[in-house]
């Protein structure tokens, strides 16, 4: 489910960078597609994803940047969302099996002449 995270961290804490950081830490959680900087101030990041981990998400921003508050979680649902008669594909379980090998008998060549003498 795509759903859109509000955080509100305070990048202004005299720490060097702190919004790259924070832009960095957002990015790298799992399933983030997008992330912004919102605000009169740019305090509140913004996240995108399918099926983000929020308060996962909070509590690295809180260890890496500062103080950090959830905001908001609030589910995207696009108008006209519908599938237009589009299924999923199901692939046939593969079942394994036992290699068949081909044998053919090779003529015994023991001959008592020598044939380059």
């Amino acid at each position: 489910m795509k759903q859109k995270v509000v955080i509100r961290v305070n990048l202004n804490s005299g720490k060097k960078n702190a919004r790259t950081k924070a832009l960095k830490i957002a990015v790298g959680v799992q399933g983030v597609e997008s992330v912004s900087l919102q605000g009169e101030d740019s305090s509140q990041i913004v996240v995108v994803g399918n099926d983000i981990d929020s308060v996962h998400l909070t509590s690295l921003l809180r260890k890496k940047v500062g103080s950090a508050e959830l905001m908001s979680l609030s589910p995207i649902s696009y108008e006209g969302d519908t599938h237009n008669g589009i299924q999923s594909m199901v692939w046939p379980a593969y079942q394994a099996s036992v290699p068949y090998y081909y044998t053919y008998d090779v003529p015994d060549n023991n001959q008592d002449s020598c044939t380059i003498m």
